[in-house]
């Protein structure tokens, strides 16, 4: 018998055992009569449907679905059959050309294992589910919001990232479509990034009003999409007034009367745990309550309580289920080992089971239901299937209410959310001689085995309890971003010192003149990234005034690079992973490197990433550190900080990444040398002086020009882009830098760890000084651009030395810290005003009204 025919088949004989359950006692009685809930539409609906309560403050009652395989136990073959069914619909819908070229979206949680039957009932249509389980190292291929679920945030993490790219039709399946607000988010998403002709909605049930029903269809034409919606009942619920307040009411009266009696739920049994009654001569009670009957079993004395682990040997490179995508190669490869694996699932069970009952793990739906479905054809076994869940539900034990009974359990799979409890309803006294636990190896931790877990729970409840275990799929997509560069190929640093996740560009001519640049930035014509300026050659005298001002300065650096370095290792992590934002954050993030060798005799990781004003952090680069290193454990490292735009640039990229991958963990505090501007909490000193790094370019930075972001040359998979000036080797200073102030450590290391102790224990947080400096200078000198306003010693030294200089603001009395800018200022023809009262050594204003008739024809600056 064909796949079809067999699911029509079951559907047809789940119809007969369903509407024979529900013409004894409909299980949604016990809320109908208390709330005066109604259900009205299709004959079948209440076959397919009960009710029961939850505490949740946009809707009390609850849909609950006797063919899903969510929260009430059923046989496989009815739980598959409807999937298989209703994909068989979807084909006939869309005939075969359109079929096979759809793809099919299932909802998590309680829709992943309905949406891959459909997908096997389309045909060849490859699958994939939403999942509320970030993956480290995934990209998100989009995202929606569930907006009456209790756990909201949906995420799409394909392996294939042209998985949803296609043309193709796009079938959504869900369990039920009660408002559609979840399908237009959804469709809302992926039709902006992914635009198509043609959507199928697929839900067991249609509970729609009239006024959303016309919504969708409004949504559609408004996309210029077409919409069809296939289902197997369509009905409304009827909600008196009040009903939300009287079912919250009710929800608390329950909870109230059965506080403190016993409970299955464990520790905090702040829900009302009812139960199924034991069958006769089943050997299985349950927790006394009120109305229930029979008595508990005793609590297991063995912290395992699983009798045994059964090896399904689950084949190699086969995923656990969608979360990942699921294509018609892994569907064949399935089919084909799915029999083997239930007869070693068979041969594990007692050999008096008559009643067994395979429970599936939150996602983990569609891997347990085949299982489960195999066994039922191919044993002589009464078989039964449902899941675990994250939703609570009140239970009480009246065969009038859809949730008789609760287990509940810490999670034990680690959720990014954090910890809680999860559910198994209607399982314990349902008289099942073994259970079956199917979970996948992110699932199996010692909460799962531990004396309040769910083994431990269903060992209560059931004579025997056996684990499988399907191992969790990581992708394993061959990245296409390469491995970091590092010198001597790329840099004259040593390789250990830092690895820079960019691309060379070194061949690429890429510098404008100054000029050039300044007047297509400013004119609105390109970005200040798409080029390079020329790199600057300093001149003997200034090269003089820098290696003076090192000899005068090494220790004073040495001194910040220990104090912020032990700040970071004691505040966030024993153990970090030093990302300099590239490029003048490269020097202090391997002087970081050197002290925690040197102090503490730990390597840390260093890379170097770029970040650009207005275009945000490399994406790429994060997604490279989410793949080899926890994002906890980075720590963003500069040179110092200016008004904070940097400072802002990384927490507003940071958070759009997090949206768009789905990767949590980065934490957008930057850790700096120099923060005169009073714009983070990690810093060495707060003090605006010279750091000779800042009187350089590339030649104090190990020869790498600053990143360049241009479409032409970045494409969406690669790397920013920068340059190696290797003819510039001849005048490098950037290793001998880093040597003079790390020679210095020993001497400055006992200062560094008390300033730091001292740091520690004070209030740090931001004052934003600096940046109502900048917005009052802009004003008072009529330039109404604050991006124009470079404020401290390393700023206005990269004014002088990249773009066009107006003037610079001197603090009075500033002293050597500014004989290099006053040099350039003097070579550039740009004027030096002292002022009163500056929060900085001293401000570099870029022209304001710059066009190349602004300057004199030797390129200095003239007044406006």
């Amino acid at each position: 018998m064909e796949k079809a025919e067999k699911a029509e088949q079951a559907v047809n004989e789940g119809e007969h055992q369903v509407s024979d359950e529900a013409d004894r006692v409909w299980s949604g009685n016990w809320v109908a009569e208390r709330l005066g809930v109604e259900l009205v539409g299709d004959d079948r609906l209440t076959g397919l449907l009960g009710l029961a309560l939850r505490r949740n403050p946009k809707r009390a009652h609850l849909l609950v679905s006797n063919v899903l395989g969510k929260h009430v136990p059923q046989s496989p073959s009815v739980v598959y059959g409807y999937g298989v069914e209703l994909g068989r619909r979807v084909r006939e819908l869309l005939g075969a050309e359109e079929a096979g070229r759809a793809v099919v979206l299932g909802y998590a949680e309680t829709a992943t294992g309905l949406g891959h039957s459909v997908a096997d009932g389309l045909g060849l249509a490859p699958y994939l589910h939403s999942t509320r389980r970030p993956v480290a190292g995934v990209a998100a291929a989009g995202g929606f919001e569930e907006a009456h679920s209790h756990a909201t945030s949906h995420l799409l993490l394909p392996e294939d990232p042209t998985l949803l790219g296609g043309d193709g039709p796009l079938v959504l399946v869900d369990d039920e479509f009660s408002t559609g607000n979840t399908v237009l988010n959804t469709v809302r998403d992926l039709h902006a990034r992914y635009p198509r002709r043609r959507y199928v909605v697929v839900a067991l049930v249609d509970m729609r009003s009239a006024a959303d029903a016309s919504r969708l269809a409004d949504f559609a034409e408004e996309i210029g999409a077409r919409v069809d919606l296939v289902t197997a009942a369509r009905g409304t619920v009827r909600l008196p007034e009040g009903v939300l307040e009287k079912g919250q009411e009710l929800v608390a009266r329950y909870e109230s009367a059965t506080a403190g009696e016993g409970s299955s739920a464990g520790a905090a049994p702040s829900w009302p745990i009812a139960q199924f009654p034991a069958p006769p001569n089943s050997g299985v009670a349950d927790t006394p309550l009120a109305g229930a009957r029979g008595t508990a079993r005793p609590a297991p004395t063995d912290p395992h309580p699983v009798d045994s682990r059964i090896d399904l040997q689950w084949p190699a490179g086969l995923p656990d289920g969608g979360r990942h995508g699921f294509t018609p190669a892994h569907r064949e490869l399935l089919e084909n080992a799915l029999p083997a694996m239930a007869r070693r699932l068979a041969d594990a069970l007692p050999h008096n089971a008559r009643r067994v009952h395979i429970l599936g793990f939150e996602e983990l739906m569609y891997a347990p239901l085949r299982l489960a479905h195999e066994l039922e054809r191919s044993a002589d076994v009464e078989v039964r299937y449902s899941t675990t869940t994250r939703s609570p539900v009140l239970a009480v034990d009246d065969p009038g209410y859809a949730i008789r009974t609760r287990l509940a359990f810490p999670a034990h799979d680690d959720p990014a959310d954090g910890p809680g409890e999860r559910y198994a309803y209607n399982v314990a006294g349902a008289g099942f001689d073994a259970v079956v636990v199917v979970v996948d190896s992110a699932g199996d931790t010692p909460a799962l085995h531990a004396p309040d877990g769910l083994l431990a729970r269903l060992a209560a409840h059931t004579p025997r309890v056996l684990l499988a275990v399907i191992p969790s799929y990581a992708p394993e997509r061959p990245s296409m971003l390469p491995e970091p560069l590092r010198g001597p190929a790329f840099s004259s640093y040593a390789p250990e010192e830092v690895g820079w996740l960019l691309q060379d560009l070194s061949d690429v001519t890429l510098e404008a003149p100054t000029e050039e640049r300044e007047e297509a930035i400013q004119s609105g014509g390109a970005h200040y990234a798409e080029s390079l300026p020329v790199e600057y050659q300093p001149s003997e005298q200034y090269q003089e005034l820098f290696h003076a001002a090192l000899k005068d300065s090494a220790a004073r650096i040495a001194q910040a690079v220990g104090v912020v370095t032990e700040t970071v290792l004691a505040e966030r992590s024993p153990r970090p992973v030093l990302v300099s934002l590239a490029r003048a954050g490269t020097p202090v993030g391997i002087l970081m490197r050197r002290w925690a060798q040197h102090r503490h005799g730990i390597d840390l990781p260093h890379y170097a990433v770029s970040i650009v004003r207005g275009r945000g952090i490399d994406a790429n680069a994060l997604r490279w550190l989410a793949r080899h290193h926890d994002p906890r454990d980075v720590v963003f490292v500069d040179g110092w900080t200016g008004k904070g735009a940097i400072t802002r640039e990384l927490a507003k990229a940071l958070e759009e990444f997090e949206e768009s991958d789905g990767i949590t963990g980065f934490d957008p505090e930057i850790a700096v040398l120099a923060d005169p501007g009073s714009c983070v909490r990690t810093y060495g000193t707060r003090e605006d002086f010279l750091i000779p790094s800042a009187c350089l370019n590339s030649t104090v930075s190990g020869l790498i020009s600053r990143t360049v972001l241009r479409a032409d040359l970045v494409g969406p998979d690669d790397f920013h882009g920068a340059k190696f000036y290797r003819e510039l080797a001849g005048t490098d200073v950037s290793v001998a830098f880093l040597d003079a102030v790390s020679a210095r450590f020993p001497e400055v290391a006992d200062a560094a760890c008390a300033q730091a102790k001292e740091l520690l224990a004070t209030d740090r947080s931001p004052t934003w000084e600096g940046w109502a400096a900048v917005e009052r200078i802009s004003e008072e000198y009529a330039i109404h651009d604050v991006n124009l306003v470079k404020p401290g010693v390393g700023e206005t030294t990269r004014v002088m030395l990249r773009r066009v200089p107006w003037r610079v603001l001197a603090r009075a009395g500033a002293g050597s810290d500014l004989d290099h800018v006053r040099l350039l200022a003097e070579q550039r023809g740009v004027p030096v005003e002292e002022v009163d009262g500056l929060p900085y050594t001293c401000v570099g204003l870029i022209h304001p009204k710059y066009t190349r008739g602004a300057t004199g024809a030797d390129g200095k600056a003239v007044s406006v």
